[in-house]
């Protein structure tokens, strides 16, 4: 699942040819065997920098003198077809940047390495929740988490100074209400929240025990009429009411960075990143921006997050499986982590890394977070839900009146229909 915003239409291929001796070891699927492998990775536009991928490309060049790495990027638009054109292909990369929601629909296919018996060479035993469950599909490990991105809450330090609200006080879900009260006057919204920003009613269902759906004896159910996700909503409801929010929309329509740029708004739930745009659409406000950790329904752990971001695969039809591998163990490895974290303000794939972002206020605060993550239920029948999302339509129907035990039972039938029809 992608956050960063796309830019362009081209594809950059940046390929690095060095010639040099093998180091004999092979390719499991038979593409080396004592000679140099060329190497072809597919990353996702603005995954990386162009100079985080100079200084990479050089390094492991130096590594691994055998392995020709042809890195090309890609663009996130149609991509899901790409990929699985590619998988179903004899001639497929040999290392896909995938987002992490869509593991399970390539592996379903049959297309992707398993790397089950990787996870303890690479540190699994630390790796983000978020990244590595929906990297899983049946008890086997396909996807290699890559880096994360979760939102937080986008503040106005000024408004804030003004009504005597310190953010490091906002531990709970009740202080934060009662700080976006105060907030909450005249033309001043205390928070900007749509009412289809269904992302952060996922985090608020997760923080009551509850699920989006829930699988019952090999098959899928919807969960938003379970006690824990009406009270979820409950809270959405009550937070939402506390700006000018519309309830008919999401936070893309109109893009909420630009409407907290117009000087009104307290705060957002959103990427770090949505302040450079708040900035850049108001240059008064550079500097009076801050971030906070959505904060929980009790002190002692924040609230829980969607955790958005990349895996990378190993399709099964790679010739250099043997060279895909260090590729990845290389750029998931700790000291290439720590500089992707610093250099994109990512969280890093391991908890054991999040302090390497402490210099970063916005990568800071998504780390706190990314520790409490989650990802969307783990099925490729997901994607049959996010492309009706049911869930926008029951939050407006909610919002604008609508009795929430029969919208959550309604919603919940259609989402159960969604994903078993897709499975």
């Amino acid at each position: 699942m992608k956050f960063r915003m796309l830019t362009g239409a081209s594809v950059l291929t940046t390929t690095l040819i060095l010639s040099g001796c093998s180091s004999g070891s092979g390719d499991a699927a038979g593409g080396g065997g004592g000679g140099s492998s060329e190497l072809t990775v597919w990353l996702m536009r603005d995954s990386v920098s162009a100079a985080f991928q100079k200084e990479f490309a050089a390094a492991f060049a130096a590594a691994h003198p055998d392995i020709h790495l042809k890195i090309q990027i890609q663009e996130w638009d149609g991509i899901g077809q790409k990929v699985t054109a590619a998988l179903a292909s004899n001639d497929a990369p040999d290392v896909i940047e995938v987002g992490n929601t869509q593991v399970a629909q390539y592996a379903q296919s049959g297309g992707l390495l398993d790397l089950s018996d990787k996870k303890a060479d690479l540190g699994g035993g630390t790796w983000l929740r978020g990244l590595a469950e929906p990297g899983a599909w049946e008890g086997k490990q396909y996807g290699i988490p890559y880096y994360a991105a979760n939102r937080v809450v986008i503040y106005r330090k000024d408004l804030f100074q003004r009504a005597g609200i310190d953010p490091a006080t906002l531990r709970t879900r009740d202080q934060w209400i009662a700080a976006t009260r105060k907030l909450n006057k005249g033309d001043q919204q205390g928070i900007y929240l749509t009412g289809q920003t269904w992302y952060a009613l996922a985090g608020f269902v997760w923080d009551e025990g509850g699920d989006l759906a829930v699988e019952q004896n090999g098959k899928w159910k919807g969960a938003l009429d379970t006690p824990e996700a009406l009270a979820g909503m409950e809270f959405y409801k009550e937070l939402q009411a506390l700006g000018k929010g519309p309830k008919d929309a999401d936070e893309a329509n109109p893009p909420q960075a630009e409407v907290m740029a117009k000087g009104k708004v307290a705060q957002i739930i959103a990427v770090p990143g949505g302040a450079n745009v708040v900035t850049e659409q108001n240059p008064a406000l550079k500097g009076k921006l801050g971030f906070f950790p959505v904060p929980g329904k009790t002190a002692d752990k924040p609230g829980a997050v969607f955790t958005g971001g990349s895996d990378l695969v190993i399709p099964a039809a790679s010739g250099h499986q043997d060279a895909a591998y260090t590729f990845v163990k290389e750029l998931t490895g700790d000291t290439w982590q720590k500089k992707l974290a610093l250099a994109m303000s990512y969280v890093p794939n391991k908890t054991s890394l999040t302090s390497a972002v402490a210099s970063d206020p916005g990568a800071a605060a998504m780390a706190v977070g990314a520790a409490q993550g989650h990802a969307t239920p783990n099925t490729p029948g997901w994607a049959a839900v996010e492309a009706e999302n049911p869930i926008k339509d029951y939050m407006t129907a909610v919002l604008t009146g609508g009795d929430l035990k029969r919208e959550a039972a309604k919603t919940s039938e259609a989402i159960t229909r969604a994903m078993n029809s897709a499975s």
